[in-house]
Parts: structure tokens; C-alpha cells; sequence
């Protein structure tokens, strides 16, 4: 699971979820030969995308470099079951990561574009995002 060492506050803003908004940084295939790239909105969490490392991992078969481009660092809190309102923000529950459209999410290096187009397929299903998948140009 992905969970960062230190963060400079302990709890964050839920901040707004505008789905229009196209990622700038990040949309590029910049270390692989193939990549997984965002087309809608969502957040993340780090359960989420260590499932859909794994997957991609079985089909590396221990061939191939796998690059995770984004890192959960957003915490989500939750306050406990029955708390009546009031008594402040919940305590941290889990980290997730606000993915954007366009936004690229692995990159694959030393496997065959069949298996990393399968690869893919198989870790976008682990995700709530809708996903495509991009080659270098």
C-alpha cells in the first residue's frame, strides 16, 4: 500500500471536483515505450492502485520495467460510526490521489505491445477511471 513517509499537515481540504479541468503535467510518455493514460476524473486511493500494479506485474513475468507516475498523497478523513455533528474533523482513514483527464498513470518498457495492451486492459479494470492505452511517439 502507498502511504507517505512525512506530510507537512496532517489533514487536508477536500478541495472541488471539477471534471472539465484536463491535466497539464504528467500527459506525456516520458520513461517507457507504453503507457496507461487517464480519460475521466476521479480520485484514486492507494488499495486501488496497488491492485492494479500487481496485475500489470504478473504479466512483466520478472521481464520489463514498470513505471508508477502518480503517488497518493492527498489523506481522506472519516470520523467514527454514530459520532453525533460536531466535535471537529475525523482522524485520517486513507490517502488517494485526484486524477485528472490526461494524466498519465504507469508506463511499461520490455514487453511486447500485445502483453502491455493486455496488461493494461486488466489494471484499468482495477481503477475508477477510465483508461486508454498510448504508445511513445
Amino acid at each position: 500500500m502507498f502511504i507517505p513517509k512525512k506530510v507537512k499537515h496532517r489533514k487536508h481540504q477536500k478541495g472541488r471536483r471539477i471534471k472539465r479541468i484536463v491535466e497539464t503535467r504528467g500527459t506525456e510518455v516520458s520513461f517507457g515505450s507504453f503507457g496507461l493514460k487517464a480519460t475521466s476524473a476521479k480520485w484514486v486511493t492507494s488499495n486501488q492502485l496497488e491492485a492494479a500494479r500487481r496485475m500489470i506485474i504478473r504479466y512483466l513475468r520478472k521481464g520489463g520495467k514498470l513505471w508508477i507516475r502518480i503517488f497518493p498523497d492527498k489523506v481522506i478523513t472519516k470520523k467514527g460510526q454514530e459520532v453525533p455533528m460536531g466535535g471537529g474533523k475525523g482522524s485520517p482513514d486513507h490517502y488517494v490521489f485526484p486524477v485528472r483527464p490526461g494524466r498519465m498513470i504507469f508506463e511499461l518498457e520490455g514487453i511486447e505491445e500485445k502483453d502491455a495492451r493486455e496488461a493494461f486492459k486488466k489494471a484499468g479494470d482495477k481503477l475508477p477511471v477510465k483508461t486508454k492505452f498510448v504508445k511513445k511517439q
